[in-house]
């Protein structure tokens, strides 16, 4: 791998987490406001960061 291919998969797993760790503490923001819509907040929550998780995936397999 050269320099850039690295620095490229470091910054994509640096977005992959920035971004699940966002929706994880927007989910416990909401979760907090309305204890009875735990339920679709968390599958909401698993299917969002599922997919950012397979960009994430698929970004760095194409570096």
């Amino acid at each position: 791998m050269e320099i850039p291919a690295i620095v490229g998969a470091g910054l994509v797993v640096i977005g992959a987490g920035i971004g699940i760790g966002m929706i994880g503490g927007k989910a416990m923001e909401g979760i907090a406001r309305q204890p009875e819509a735990t339920n679709k907040i968390q599958t909401a929550m698993l299917i969002a960061a599922a997919l950012i998780e397979g960009i994430g995936f698929a970004a760095l397999f194409a570096v």
